[in-house]
């Protein structure tokens, strides 16, 4: 009788104890979801906060009105912006150009003849760049030949919404040196309702996580390629 009573009196002590434990743990997973949950709205306004400063920097984006520097590169990745490179060399915007990123199997003759060019222009003061492959192989390839040629400024030619990450990919393998932005202005987002199309909308949230990543990349260290066709000694790749 004294063995079952005291058997008894266990049983319910543990379940008082189990009864007694279940709203400290519910407490408890309820603040994490509630802290959670507030850390989470925060992180997306930020993340949109930060989305519509980065359209509202590219919308008014805006060349220099009297552009000038040591040297000109642009950035392949459209005939128009070789065109405005080329045009702000013939005007003497800079004393020569790079054009970087160009395919294999372009010729300087080609993008002569695109872009109307006269052959002096193009022997005295144009240099290709076959080597890079990406936004990254672009700054690399670009302060090659700056390093190699001594500038000290240099004003870089892409569309207005591949701005951003080119500079800071720039900046990251060169602080030295002075890049001035001269953005190729894209009309489609230089209307004021470019959310209600659906390419232009795609473009930016596409390369606004282009940034971030960019950004975060470039922060810590790591995930950078190459960016390049080929590879020299003494190239890093981090």
């Amino acid at each position: 009788m004294t063995t079952r009573k005291t058997v008894s009196s266990q049983t319910l002590q543990e379940q008082e104890r189990s009864r007694s434990e279940r709203p400290v743990r519910r407490s408890v997973f309820r603040r994490f979801l509630r802290w959670g949950g507030f850390a989470f709205i925060i992180l997306v306004a930020v993340v949109f906060g930060g989305f519509l400063h980065f359209a509202d920097s590219i919308t008014t984006l805006k060349p220099p009105a009297e552009p000038k520097a040591d040297a000109i590169v642009v950035l392949t990745g459209g005939y128009q912006r070789i065109d405005q490179a080329v045009e702000l060399l013939r005007t003497g915007a800079g004393n020569r150009l790079l054009i970087s990123g160009v395919h294999p199997t372009t010729t300087p003759s080609q993008i002569r003849k695109l872009t109307q060019s006269p052959v002096s222009l193009f022997n005295c003061c144009v240099d290709i760049g076959y080597d890079a492959i990406d936004t990254i192989g672009n700054a690399r390839e670009a302060a090659k030949w700056i390093h190699a040629r001594g500038y000290k400024s240099i004003l870089v030619v892409t569309n207005n919404y591949h701005m951003p990450r080119s500079l800071a990919e720039l900046k990251y393998v060169d602080p030295a040196t002075e890049f001035i932005p001269y953005p190729v202005v894209n009309s489609d987002l230089k209307t004021t309702n470019w959310f209600t199309d659906p390419n232009a909308l795609r473009t930016m949230v596409s390369e606004y996580v282009k940034v971030l990543l960019a950004g975060a990349r470039n922060l810590t260290g790591l995930g950078r390629p190459l960016g390049l066709r080929s590879r020299e000694p003494g190239d890093d790749p981090s």
